[in-house]
């Protein structure tokens, strides 16, 4: 539970940065071969996802990533990130009142995730993939970690 508080902590702290961070093309991550998309909840597209995007105070953007792969790949402006495996423990912590949207690199764990939360009550509207969103001409937002103190 502490560590699941630590995060939302860190979130909430990273956001602005997460936000005011800047779009960066040269490093961009090469993306694996894509598998088959198998979920109940839809994939969206760049359109519905900009759409979604002009209505903020109705939306919850739940990146089911580790934090290597944003900072590495990149995400949109706010989310919220609790990894795939620790998404059925944060429930309680997740708000009810929004539309969510789960992501992830190729919509695969964004869409086993979104399943899981319609499952449990969650008004989930969709999944995407980031890199999928970025290939169709959307802007991901690139989060820079800070250098390590010495």
């Amino acid at each position: 539970m502490k560590k699941l508080t630590n995060l939302l902590l860190l979130m909430a702290l990273a956001a602005p940065v997460a936000f005011a961070a800047s779009h960066d093309h040269a490093g961009k991550a090469e993306a694996p071969a894509a598998h088959a998309y198998k979920y109940k909840t839809p994939k969206l597209s760049r359109a519905q996802i900009d759409a979604l995007l002009s209505k903020p105070d109705q939306l919850l953007i739940i990146d089911v990533r580790r934090p290597d792969e944003i900072s590495k790949i990149g995400s949109f402006p706010v989310y919220l990130n609790i990894q795939a495996k620790e998404l059925e423990s944060a429930l309680p912590f997740i708000p009810k009142d929004r539309n969510i949207v789960t992501v992830s690199n190729h919509a695969g764990r964004a869409g086993a995730s979104a399943d899981l939360l319609a499952e449990k009550g969650f008004t989930v509207v969709g999944a995407i993939g980031s890199q999928n969103y970025e290939e169709e001409g959307g802007k991901i937002t690139k989060i820079t970690p800070p250098a390590p103190k010495k």
